[in-house]
């Protein structure tokens, strides 16, 4: 960071901030007090992973701490690769977890899916877990790394898809009357308390719709239509391109 940057954030969050990511894996530069971490998180853009990672693959060898990367549609084995390029001891085990937040993260609200590969120990897993737990109420480990494409389609870019329904139902109340905060506000809520009845209730999503839909009723006329304009079929199509385009992405990555 500028150094204006890291002089806040040194004063904000009492922490050590240093110069470059070399001196962040190792704990060079930092305080007396300062050792290299157990945990390295890798939050960058996916444009420029590989050059990051290959930055600081002697760093990461010498060290070994745990990885977590949160870049979609990076494979484990490309981070290994560009880890071990120019690696003279390739034997050398880096343990890498690929982890999938989300924005509601930002407010305590988060949901988040892992993938550990076979270098990563009991141990490191609680580590990952105890991380992940500060920014997601709901995270879950899945047993093989095309899972982590799974969770980016609907929890990692599942934020969007209500950010457009509730889009549509705001702008839809300001064309009845309402004022946008209003309509906002009253759609918001709606979205809150519809999950909070699926995270709590014993029925299932399809049961909790049924027993709000009666018949010939006002909800009832509002699925119909949306059943007739191919809501759910929509929605269906925009999960599945979200997770053909993590696989095409990873295998982008995988020519880098």
């Amino acid at each position: 960071p500028f150094a204006e940057r890291q002089d806040y954030l040194r004063a904000k969050y009492s922490i050590d901030v240093f110069g470059s990511n070399d001196q962040a894996i190792t704990g060079e530069g930092g305080s007396k007090s300062t050792a290299a971490p157990d945990v390295v998180v890798l939050a960058v853009k996916p444009q420029v992973v590989g050059e990051v990672v290959r930055g600081i693959a002697s760093s990461l060898l010498k060290t070994q701490p745990l990885v977590m990367s949160i870049v979609a549609g990076v494979a484990i084995k490309d981070f290994s690769r560009w880890i071990h390029q120019h690696d003279d001891t390739p034997g050398t085990p880096v343990p890498l977890v690929r982890l999938m937040p989300n924005t509601p993260a930002l407010v305590g609200e988060g949901a988040a899916g892992m993938y550990a590969d076979a270098d990563v120990t009991e141990a490191q897993k609680k580590q990952a877990e105890y991380v992940v737990c500060n920014i997601a109420k709901e995270y879950f480990w899945v047993d093989n790394e095309s899972g982590v494409d799974a969770v980016c389609a609907i929890s990692g870019s599942g934020p969007a898809y209500f950010f457009l329904i509730l889009e549509a139902m705001e702008k839809t109340g300001v064309e009845m009357g309402l004022s946008s905060d209003v309509a906002k506000r009253l759609a918001a809520q709606t979205a809150l308390g519809a999950a909070r009845m699926v995270l709590t209730s014993e029925d299932d999503v399809e049961t909790l719709r049924r027993k709000v839909t009666s018949p010939n009723g006002t909800t009832h006329a509002a699925i119909q239509k949306m059943i007739a304009e191919r809501v759910p079929e929509g929605v269906v199509s925009g999960v599945k391109a979200c997770r053909e385009r993590c696989t095409t992405l990873s295998e982008e990555f995988g020519k880098l």
